[in-house]
């Protein structure tokens, strides 16, 4: 990619695709389009095309998703499989049709089998069973890997795709219904730290700037504390304690989003379909229990309550650690260790709060 090529970023609002915005954009990038879900709807295929045909990007980074954490998932299967199917036909096909040069489509960890062997090498992929809690979304992403693939092998196009580990990081969602792990876990102990507290004027400038989900927002006073309390109790989170799915055992792999951006723009830089084959891995391939992970989490915000495991609920994938074999080889590795990587999301989290 030149300094100046014409760039389009798909989900720039999004966790990873504004952390890849903000990468280009300190490497010196000068050409890069975005358009915001209101203006372009990438499930239509009409408006995609159009979209393509007027602006003619030479390199597209396809981080448009509908995404979220394995309630939103539970809730909503049929959107996400969906939503994301039609997102991604669109825009390889559109960038095959218009002349696009190099695509970068990025997936989720969520596409292995449940019970892969770890670490999950890239082979693993289709040699067994989804995990049913996101298996919607993780056949959507499937779908186009295998898009790209075959666009490869048909047409001679140079599409890549990269498998992220879980992402966290700035821009990410807050939603109690619809978060990934960390974010919605860091949330739900600083609410309830500030309700151990009482600082309700935080409380309040919290609410405003996030929602809660499940529509418990619709029914808060904020002019009456007992009302908000309420509110925290519903999505676990208590003046004496912080209550959280599944029971703690299984583990999972974290990486700051800005380390996922600094490694999509490295492989398009650098590598090509030729070099990586059907994907590549994301990983620093160091996962962790949740049991222990939520100890970090409660630390870093400060929460001096008491952690209680809601067994009923259920806990996902036993466990999902990267094979960081393949990436390693192709020359990069993550920057940011996991404790300076939470603090630094909680100090821009807790900022972000007060001024919105």
């Amino acid at each position: 990619m030149e300094k100046d090529s014409k760039i389009y970023v798909a989900g720039h609002c999004g966790l990873v695709g504004s952390a890849i915005v903000r990468k280009l954009k300190s490497k010196g990038y000068s050409n890069i389009i975005t358009r915001n879900s209101t203006d372009l709807d990438l499930t239509n295929q009409a408006q995609t095309n159009a979209f393509f045909e007027q602006e003619k990007p030479e390199y597209v980074f396809l981080a448009a998703a509908k995404v979220g954490g394995i309630m939103a998932n539970q809730t909503y299967p049929a959107d996400f499989m969906y939503i994301n199917m039609m997102i991604g036909a669109n825009i390889i096909h559109a960038s095959y049709r218009f002349g696009v040069k190099k695509l970068l489509n990025l997936g989720s960890s969520c596409i292995y089998p449940r019970m892969a062997p770890q670490p999950i090498k890239e082979e693993y992929l289709l040699t067994s069973e989804l995990e049913k809690t996101n298996e919607a979304y993780a056949i959507a992403k499937i779908a186009a890997i295998k898009l790209c693939c075959y666009y490869n092998e048909q047409y001679g196009t140079n599409y890549i795709s990269v498998m992220p580990t879980n992402q966290y990081g700035i821009g990410d969602n807050f939603n109690m219904e619809t978060a990934h792990l960390l974010p919605m876990i860091m949330r739900r102990f600083h609410l309830a730290k500030l309700l151990r507290n009482n600082n309700f004027d935080a409380i309040i400038h919290d609410l405003k700037a996030y929602k809660l989900g499940w529509h418990i927002d619709d029914e808060i006073d904020y002019d009456d504390h007992a009302s908000i309390e309420n509110a925290l109790n519903k999505v676990g989170a208590y003046r004496d304690k912080v209550v959280l799915w599944g029971d703690g055992s299984v583990y999972r792999e974290l990486m700051c989003s800005d380390d996922l951006a600094d490694a999509c723009v490295y492989l398009m830089e650098n590598k090509d379909y030729k070099d990586i084959g059907e994907y590549v891995n994301i990983t620093r391939e160091n996962d962790i229990q949740l049991k222990e992970l939520f100890i970090i989490i409660q630390n870093v915000v400060g929460f001096e309550g008491k952690i209680e495991y809601d067994t009923s609920k259920p806990n996902g994938t036993p466990r999902k650690v990267l094979d960081a074999t393949k990436i390693k080889a192709l020359g990069w590795e993550p920057k940011t260790p996991l404790v300076e990587g939470i603090s630094s999301f909680y100090q821009w989290y807790c900022s972000n709060t007060m001024s919105a």
